[in-house]
């Protein structure tokens, strides 16, 4: 299993990032690249715990699909989400959140397993890890342009 580590500081609260980090509009924005829209489940707002959201989109030149389940949360520190059909032999996202001087910590633990055997690790080492953090850093630069610019506050109604 792989896992990815991302620490990325916001000068915003935890309860924002929290509600951005987990917005079906705000992740649908960051991921435009990729033209991922959210096809069945929560298609719109706030993910909630238990909920599921069935994502379309284009990765390495093929449409695919994922469907994730939210299976933990405790606001505002804390939500994972896991597939629950895919790709992937396994894939688990751990959002984290901490308050610090001046903002907020998003932690991003993001755990995957491929599927193939060896072959699936040498993609992995080749392509997809490099990959993933870019969309992870992707993702994250969307939630900190709402976050900064206040275009969260319409979105979140705070």
């Amino acid at each position: 299993m792989t896992t990815i580590h991302l620490t990325s500081f916001f000068p915003a609260s935890a309860e924002v990032l929290f509600d951005l980090a987990r917005h079906i509009g705000v992740h649908k924005e960051s991921m435009s690249k990729y033209k991922e829209e959210a096809v069945a489940g929560t298609r719109f707002g706030l993910m909630e715990k238990g909920e599921t959201v069935t994502w379309k989109g284009k990765h390495f030149y093929r449409d695919r699909i994922i469907r994730m389940k939210v299976t933990e949360m405790k606001k505002p520190e804390l939500f994972i989400v896991e597939q629950v059909q895919g790709n992937f032999k396994s894939l688990k996202h751990e959002y984290h959140f901490k308050t610090c001087e001046n903002g907020a910590l998003l932690i991003n633990l993001f755990h995957y397993e491929m599927k193939h055997g060896w072959i699936g690790k040498i993609i992995d080492r080749l392509v997809l890890r490099r990959y993933f953090k870019n969309m992870l850093e992707q993702r994250n630069q969307t939630i900190r342009n709402y976050a900064v610019s206040g275009r969260w506050k319409p979105l979140l109604n705070k």
